[in-house]
């Protein structure tokens, strides 16, 4: 059988400990103003959560407003008691509550007096004494000379430097390792790197190269046009397209997209304590995770160059038709400009790009520090050290080019 009960008298039980309850029931601090320079804040009753929901802020405000009046040199003898002689619980926002009172008058310079406080309460107070280890003052970093701002970036560049050389030398190693143990590479992960930074840039690669096929064609026919020479356009551009632009425009794009990845990806394992793991069970981490991204750069940075060449020709041949410029005319222009030493040594500048753009991304992923914004912080390091490592590795090329003419 079941036992009916009023819903009266339920709602009269249940109405008891809630929240609302406690809000309406008669406040349990008092403000008190004794006189110009001293007032009191008195508790009462069960002194918790909720029942000092509101209470808080008038208080705050009482003993704001009441501070605000007092000039500066009556602060000092100002004086506020908080009696606290009729409370029968406390809790944590109660304790919270008195310290926040007396850190407002200490930072006014005026005096806080605590009374009736139990004995039960007062090593929980102590505990959060002294004020200043709860409110500390925010420490002001002082300004260094451009003598020290200098020695401690060139300190960071050197250290920056001999990470790099001493990640490329393990690297150098562990690829070594991998063309004599091919069967212990993990090509799972190759085929994956492979796809995210080859097949899904292939629509970017595609439209970046279309435009700069068009771009160049354009402010070359106009410089062009003045001297009659339109004609050359073509094999100009073909010629720029297949040694620089090509290379450079894949690399970059690399650089914001798969140097970022690795960096993110690895950085995120470096966060976990992974990559700690990693080493703890005896396997190189560069061999687990670096090696495989590496290899999928190699792979793909020349495939990436190659399709942006064609879409950049193709790109200036449609280009140059607007200055009545036919097919047949670009492209026998093409082949008188353009060798095969001149592919091949593009897509060598490509293969190097590549080998520098995923070991810069797994390398900022690897130096991933701790915290929300590490791993952001590292992926942007990526890129840009993607970027700069770019530039360095096509000017040496512009070099050996000059000496040797390939």
């Amino acid at each position: 059988k079941f036992i009916q009960i009023p819903y009266s008298l339920f709602m009269s039980v249940s109405d008891t400990n809630s929240p609302a309850s406690a809000v309406s029931s008669p406040p349990v601090a008092a403000w008190t103003q004794l006189d110009a320079s001293h007032a009191k804040i008195t508790l009462s009753g069960n002194v918790n959560t909720y029942s000092l929901g509101g209470v808080w802020t008038q208080m705050q405000e009482a003993q704001n407003a009441w501070l605000a009046k007092i000039s500066v040199n009556d602060l000092k003898s100002a004086t506020l008691t908080f009696d606290a002689s009729l409370v029968t619980y406390m809790d944590g926002a109660a304790i919270a509550f008195l310290i926040d009172t007396q850190e407002v008058q200490e930072k006014a310079g005026a005096q806080f007096d605590l009374q009736g406080l139990q004995p039960r309460y007062q090593p929980l107070v102590k505990e959060l004494q002294p004020i200043g280890k709860l409110f500390p003052v925010p420490a002001v970093k002082p300004k260094q000379s451009l003598i020290i701002s200098t020695g401690m970036a060139a300190q960071n560049l050197l250290d920056d430097a001999k990470g790099l050389i001493t990640f490329l030398g393990h690297l150098s190693a562990d690829l070594v390792w991998s063309v004599r143990h091919i069967r212990q590479v993990r090509w799972g992960d190759f085929v994956n790197a492979a796809v995210e930074a080859g097949i899904a840039a292939l629509p970017i690669v595609g439209l970046v190269s279309f435009l700069i096929g068009v771009i160049l064609s354009f402010q070359a026919a106009i410089g062009m046009k003045q001297f009659g020479a339109v004609s050359f356009v073509g094999p100009l551009a073909a010629l720029g397209i297949v040694r620089e632009m090509g290379p450079l425009i894949t690399a970059i794009l690399l650089a914001g997209r798969s140097s970022a990845a690795f960096a993110a990806e690895i950085g995120t394992m470096t966060v976990n304590s992974e990559v700690d793991a990693l080493v703890t069970g005896g396997l190189s981490p560069i061999r687990f995770l670096v090696v495989p991204r590496v290899l999928a750069g190699i792979l793909v940075a020349p495939i990436l160059t190659l399709y942006a060449d064609i879409v950049s020709i193709i790109a200036s041949m449609f280009t140059m038709l607007i200055y009545g410029i036919p097919f047949v005319n670009f492209y026998n222009g093409m082949l008188s400009a353009v060798d095969v030493e001149d592919i091949i040594s593009g897509l060598v500048k490509a293969t190097m790009f590549g080998v520098v753009v995923s070991a810069m991304g797994c390398l900022r992923g690897m130096q991933t520090g701790t915290g929300a914004a590490a791993v952001g912080i590292s992926a942007t390091r990526a890129v840009v050290s993607s970027i700069v490592m770019i530039v360095i590795v096509d000017g040496i090329f512009a070099v050996i080019s000059y000496k040797t003419g390939f």
